[in-house]
């Protein structure tokens, strides 16, 4: 599966492993020279938590790179009375006679817990292209699913407070 990754995503995910590789990568390396220099390494503690680390750079370097390589961009582009990528959206929740905000994100950016829902999450697909008012099914598997209503819709494509989720 390919992530869909808007213009703004890849600069993000690019920023983060230039910093990575220059930052990161040149600290892990005088952490590992370091600790190798305090003697035996078979009972180094030191030695193998900076390996650790610098591995586990390396690591993210590398997942970073292949989601950029086997991205599919998409457009954040959306009409102004319809819920788009990075729009803010108000939700009336029908079962529950509640109305909840969310902000429309692509999958790498989703966290539920901070109102960011993917637009490949069943609730994203839905209402994605919606109108104010529009009554919309949410299927959450074959045997449930649950209406909502659209409240309100803010384009909010300022995103530079985002954070990337860290895998």
């Amino acid at each position: 599966m390919y992530d869909q990754l808007t213009q703004s995503d890849i600069k993000k995910i690019q920023e983060e492993i230039d910093y990575r590789k220059l930052v990161v990568r040149r600290e892990a390396i005088e952490a590992v020279k370091e600790a190798r220099a305090h003697g035996d390494l078979s009972e180094n503690f030191e030695y193998h938590a900076a390996k650790k680390d610098k591995n586990k750079n390396e690591s993210r370097i590398r997942y970073l790179e292949r989601m950029l390589k086997t991205a599919r961009v998409i457009s954040d582009d959306s009409k102004d009375d319809e819920v788009g990528i990075n729009n803010t959206v108000h939700v009336y929740f029908e079962e529950d006679d509640e109305t909840e905000v969310y902000r429309l994100v692509t999958t790498v950016r989703g966290s539920s817990i901070h109102g960011l829902i993917s637009i490949e999450s069943p609730l994203g697909k839905a209402i994605l292209g919606h109108k104010v008012g529009d009554r919309v099914y949410i299927k959450v598997n074959d045997q449930y699913g649950y209406y909502v209503e659209i409240k309100k819709i803010e384009n909010t494509h300022d995103d530079s407070e985002d954070k990337l989720r860290t895998f």
